[in-house]
């Protein structure tokens, strides 16, 4: 399959996924009062799972709140925000979903509601907004993962995957769906050393373009795909299940989003949105974020068994108004060049 007709396959996917998210049904409006009890609607693109058993110790604190959940890709879950801005109120009083830019973005309209959460002189700087307006809840590193029975040698740079000698063997995610693909194309972009030169040899390495990043992950534990860009998570999670699937932290930098969370500004529960927020960033939820395997943005929490300390990783921290602006382009830039 020529990576023409590979990308075409996966937009079939991604209209079927639309259209199952225009099914679904509303979630239910929060109730109003203003106190910490009642219904808390949270619009999210973390895993299932892992919400659920977010979810189950928050309302074990706090018993009187009932969190309710619509959960789908943060393009998705953008599409929804603004259909429900042209057709009344967003249904949401949370969104914790993948990437600054997108937060950027609904602060500029004027729809996040301004606040710091408790403890946050405990937390990375780089992850909170300086205005108030939202925070990172865990940092999440897109990496090089490779199947450990196929390549002997990893690429230990983004330059490398750029040479012919991976041509058909490489899988990345849809920047169109997963947030974090559309926000790594951005910095790509933006970096001096890579920027468009790079990225046209890559697309030209004819990767196959999948949807997200778990299929990616799963591509390359398989050995269907013997490398991957993906988010460094699903790396750790699969290798503990016993596949053959390591990472390399690329030397030349190593984009990550922080999936931050937001209170939208007309939530009916804006106190319960507040001490949620609160939980997430808390002693306890960064415990909780170690545990599901992603790396914490504070540091006395400890980090996943077989991570790097963060002090290791040559994190990259653009300028996020520069990213914000860019990262249409950007994501419209790499569908041309895919053809």
């Amino acid at each position: 399959m020529n990576i023409v007709s590979r990308v075409a396959a996966g937009g079939i996917l991604g209209l079927a996924a639309a259209l199952t998210l225009a099914s679904c049904s509303e979630p239910a409006a929060p109730e109003s009062g203003g106190d910490t009890s009642g219904t808390l609607t949270v619009y999210t693109s973390e895993p299932q799972a892992k919400i659920d058993e977010l979810n189950a110790e928050f309302t074990a604190e706090n018993p009187g709140i009932d969190v309710q959940v619509f959960r789908a890709g943060t393009g998705d879950l953008n599409a929804r925000i603004a259909s429900e801005r042209q057709t009344g109120s967003i249904g949401a009083d949370v969104l914790l979903a993948a990437d600054a830019p997108t937060f950027e973005k609904y602060k500029a309209d004027d729809l996040l509601l301004q606040y710091t959460p408790a403890d946050v002189d405990a937390l990375d700087p780089n992850v909170v907004d300086p205005d108030g307006y939202y925070v990172g809840t865990r940092i999440i590193p897109t990496v090089i993962a490779y199947n450990t029975g196929a390549v002997s040698q990893p690429p230990t740079s983004w330059k490398e995957l750029a040479d012919p000698q991976y041509k058909g063997k490489i899988t990345l995610p849809n920047p169109d769906v997963s947030g974090a693909a559309a926000f790594n194309t951005a910095v790509w972009l933006g970096q001096q050393d890579l920027g468009l030169p790079w990225l046209t040899d890559l697309v030209a390495n004819e990767p196959v373009v999948a949807e997200s990043n778990g299929p990616v992950a799963q591509a390359v534990a398989a050995g269907t795909q013997p490398v991957g860009i993906v988010v460094d998570y699903l790396v750790r999670e699969l290798a503990e299940k016993g596949s053959p699937i390591a990472a390399s932290y690329p030397t030349d930098g190593v984009p990550y989003i922080s999936e931050p969370a937001g209170i939208f500004k007309d939530s009916a529960n804006q106190e319960a949105a507040q001490k949620y927020v609160d939980f997430l960033v808390s002693k306890r939820g960064q415990e909780i974020a170690v545990e599901q395997q992603y790396l914490p943005v504070r540091s006395d929490v400890g980090t996943p068994e077989g991570a790097p300390a963060l002090a290791d990783i040559e994190l990259l921290n653009p300028d996020l108004d520069t990213i914000t602006a860019s990262q249409p382009d950007a994501v419209a830039t790499f569908n041309d060049l895919l053809g």
